[in-house]
């Protein structure tokens, strides 16, 4: 929906609640502590909205005035971290709620591990990513004395993360599905060492029937890693998954909105907290990120999809994933269906931008364009094969393209 207005001004709020020492409070507005008061309970992940929404803002609207005028409260809630995180650059008691309802087996079934990570893990994780943020920032306006101290900064967490947190076989702090989602989401592995992790998370998944066990700060990035690291097909069994803990468990049972919890209702109908049980909430509906963005397709090429990447990800386990996006530009839409054995791709690119199109085949004579073969369209421009995907430049318009599964 179009949050510009609504965000613009909660991140003034942000700013106006955030303490002198660079603290964040774990809500805005700060109703939680007495007003005046000097201090505030904050927790890596919450706080940290204080760089990520401002930069999120910039790539989804493009609004750079929004993020120079948040960039001194990026920089003290940074600053702030690194201060108590100090010459260890691991941010001990960074963390309140950790990865926040994270999944918790039955007391009775005592092989299947739960999904907790350490708190100092996510703190240093959270450290790494706003610092990261922030230099991308300093950057963008040209505070190169900022931009080297940060640099510098960020570097150094990572070489301790590593040390500390990851075994030389890939293995990734406590061995949870979450821990290896921030470290591949964040890029705080080395290269050689991406693969194993991702490939260990795969294992965890498959090990619990195809299933999650990420709270709130993980799952907000899990199918996001696994597409981007090769397992989509992964990422569609987690979506389609329908027993607990998943995100259709919630329909079966009933759910018009996003639950709190993963088991918010259990199957006999009784509440899993009476006393902490919100039945609309935001933090697992983040999945409609992915389908959004991987699924249908409509990722952000240059802030406020100036430039547009297209990349539908079809599957056998959906007939059809469609997807429109109303940008600053005008209507984006992505999406693709099964029809007479064919892929059909729909693209709409609004006026004044450009985009970069990728297909999941290997040669450019598979794809027709409204009937017309690709090689032959002047339309399109440097149409390549990259990573088994066919490549290609389109400026505005509507397209419909078609190739057999």
């Amino acid at each position: 929906m179009n949050v510009a207005a609504f965000f613009s001004k909660w991140l003034k709020d942000v700013a106006a609640d955030q303490r002198k020492g660079g603290e964040v409070p774990v809500v805005i507005p700060d109703v939680l502590n007495p007003q005046g008061s000097p201090t505030a309970d904050c927790s890596a992940g919450w706080g940290d909205v204080a760089v990520i929404a401002p930069w999120t803002m910039y790539q989804v609207y493009g609004d750079k005035d929004l993020l120079r005028k948040q960039y001194p409260s990026m920089l003290a809630w940074v600053d702030y971290i690194k201060k108590t995180a100090g010459d260890d650059y691991i941010w001990n008691k960074g963390s309140i709620y950790g990865d926040w309802l994270f999944y918790h087996p039955p007391v009775n079934n005592h092989p299947e591990p739960d999904g907790q990570t350490d708190h100092d893990f996510i703190a240093t994780a959270f450290y790494a990513y706003s610092v990261q943020l922030l230099l991308e920032a300093a950057e963008l306006f040209g505070q190169s004395e900022d931009a080297g101290i940060y640099r510098a900064v960020h570097e150094k967490i990572k070489e301790v993360f590593v040390n500390e947190y990851v075994t030389k076989a890939g293995r990734v702090g406590t061995n949870s599905q979450t821990s290896y989602v921030l470290a591949l989401m964040f890029g705080l592995l080395p290269e050689d060492l991406r693969p194993k992790a991702a490939k260990f998370l795969v294992e965890d998944i498959k090990s619990r029937g195809n299933r999650l066990s990420t709270g709130f700060l993980g799952t907000v990035y899990l199918c996001h890693v696994l597409s981007d690291n090769g397992y989509t097909d992964v990422a569609y069994d987690l979506l389609l998954q329908e027993d607990y803990p998943s995100w259709l468990y919630p329909v079966k049972m009933g759910a018009t909105t996003i639950w709190e919890r993963w088991d918010g209702q259990k199957t006999d109908s009784t509440f899993q907290d009476p006393g902490m049980n919100l039945f609309n909430h935001y933090a697992y509906g983040a999945i409609g990120d992915w389908m959004y963005r991987v699924s249908a397709g409509i990722e952000i090429g240059k802030p406020g999809y100036k430039h547009i990447i297209i990349q539908p990800h079809p599957t056998k386990k959906l007939e059809y994933s469609k997807a429109s996006f109303e940008s600053s530009y005008g209507t984006i839409i992505s999406g693709w269906e099964r029809k007479d054995n064919k892929i059909v791709v729909n693209v709409k690119i609004p006026a004044n931008t450009t985009a970069t199109i990728k297909l999941p085949v290997n040669s450019s004579e598979q794809v027709t364009e409204n009937g017309k073969s690709l090689t032959d369209s002047k339309i399109f421009s440097g149409i390549k094969i990259n990573k088994n995907m066919l490549v290609f430049e389109a400026g505005s318009g509507d397209y419909k393209f078609e190739f057999s599964e």
